[in-house]
């Protein structure tokens, strides 16, 4: 069997045996086909079936979640956590809670998870988890004793060098709160290392909440790099209005960029002179509005509840919100308007027809895997102060999130050049990097 045979009866059985699950099924599609070329030059991977076995998870959970509502009232959530692939290190991969969760998004998040966190260099393997709970709208309690319930059942399985879970989607500092909290409660243990996205306060990590905007936004500019062009001058859009988005906004402006537009589920805002950052972070942040309200208070900004903010003119477009929100219909839009660079903020929030739209018309594309990449490069380091009792600086871990994102970014176009392709192929260099990583790493522990 040649290797696309080998590949396309992977994708297969994936198929055959996780049915419904459409966004793993996505996620699979989209790497497979770009690992031939080092299939090809390391047929030992095909006789180990290492590709058989990086596709299907070592453990995954699915419990039950009750817990007791302001009004008295008995609710039951489903929770999760697929602990996919520990070859580099303790499963690591944040926790999303969102009603639109269920064990195909988890899934598609943790295979995505091995290859990022293995394009680090860091010691970690590929996890995720969630519930289908929704803490919008939710009180401090309601959402204290879903956290506790939720924490009683996952700690059994967690621990500093087994799984350590972050945050994501619905799970900020008030969540990590209330799981470390039962986490300490339940196991009689201070394991600072065991969930990381903590306040600085006991034991955080100075640039953590930054971290993923932050990192995305380097990783763009050392795309830029490579065609002799910078942040300075440049418009900007960005979906989302979230951690990711806020803080990917915060750089760009840093970089003399200008960020004229951004977004939440109810619409998108568009300030033609520049978002005002710290208008949006007290609207977001301790409003808790919709982002309706930056246009109502910012004369000359316009909201819209209509269309995509990938619809505006722009130099680069930054998704920084969720899965399959960019769609062919965007990419051809931000190519018409000139786009030069497009980075996956968000988890494959790009769907594949644009990202074929991209890779036509050469633009620089910057998946996921490895543009978003600096999060979980953070949430490592805030393991290592923990494990070492020390605490860095932000400027520390500044420094040290923007030294993994250009390691990261080389990575990926040495990695394309040495199996044949354009050096600009982001996506196969981030697949084919974080695959030979982990597939060393599981052909060297055996059968396991």
């Amino acid at each position: 069997m040649d290797v696309s045979a080998r590949i396309e009866a992977v994708y297969a059985q994936i198929v055959h045996r996780n049915p419904g699950e459409s966004e793993f099924h996505q996620a699979a599609r989209e790497v497979l086909p770009t690992l031939a070329p080092v299939l090809g030059a390391h047929p030992e991977y095909l006789e180990a079936r290492i590709v058989e076995r990086l596709c299907e998870p070592e453990r995954q959970l699915v419990f039950r979640v009750p817990w007791v509502d302001d009004d008295g009232e008995v609710q039951v959530n489903r929770g999760f956590r697929v602990e996919f692939n520990s070859a580099l290190g303790p499963y690591k991969g944040g926790l999303r809670f969102h009603p639109s969760v269920d064990l195909g998004i988890v899934k598609f998040l943790g295979f995505e998870q091995i290859f990022k966190n293995a394009l680090t260099g860091l010691a970690i393997g590929g996890g995720k988890g969630g519930a289908d709970f929704d803490p919008k709208g939710r009180s401090d309690g309601e959402v204290m004793r879903f956290c506790q319930s939720f924490m009683t059942e996952l700690h059994r399985h967690l621990g500093e060098h087994t799984d350590v879970p972050a945050g994501d989607i619905g799970v900020g500092a008030r969540e990590i709160g209330y799981l470390f909290g039962q986490y300490k409660r339940l196991t009689n243990r201070f394991e600072a290392g065991v969930l990381t996205g903590k306040p600085v306060a006991w034991g955080g990590s100075p640039a953590r909440t930054e971290a993923t905007g932050y990192g995305t936004v380097h990783f763009v500019q050392e795309m830029l790099r490579t065609r002799e062009r910078d942040f300075d001058g440049l418009t900007v859009v960005v979906s989302g209005s979230g951690n990711v988005a806020l803080y990917a906004v915060e750089k760009v402006h840093a970089l003399g960029g200008r960020v004229v537009a951004c977004s939440d589920s109810s619409g998108h805002v568009v300030d033609p002179e520049g978002i005002d950052l710290a208008l949006l972070k007290e609207i977001k942040e301790i409003r808790r509005q919709r982002i309706s309200a930056y246009a109502d208070a910012k004369p000359g900004a316009i909201f819209s509840g209509r269309g995509s903010v990938f619809e505006l003119p722009c130099e680069v477009a930054l998704p920084c919100a969720t899965q399959n929100e960019l769609t062919e219909q965007s990419a051809i839009a931000l190519v018409k308007n000139g786009v030069l660079a497009v980075a996956e903020g968000a988890n494959m929030p790009c769907t594949p027809a644009a990202i074929e739209i991209f890779r036509e018309a050469d633009v620089l594309f910057g998946p996921g895997k490895a543009a978003n990449a600096g999060g979980v490069a953070t949430s490592a380091l805030e393991m290592q102060q923990n494990a070492s009792r020390e605490r860095w600086t932000f400027a520390q871990t500044e420094a040290r999130l923007a030294a993994v994102m250009t390691e990261v970014h080389t990575l990926c176009r040495a990695t394309a050049d040495r199996y044949g392709c354009s050096p600009d192929d982001y996506a196969l260099g981030a697949n084919a990097a974080g695959f030979v990583r982990v597939a060393e790493a599981m052909a060297a522990q055996g059968v396991v």
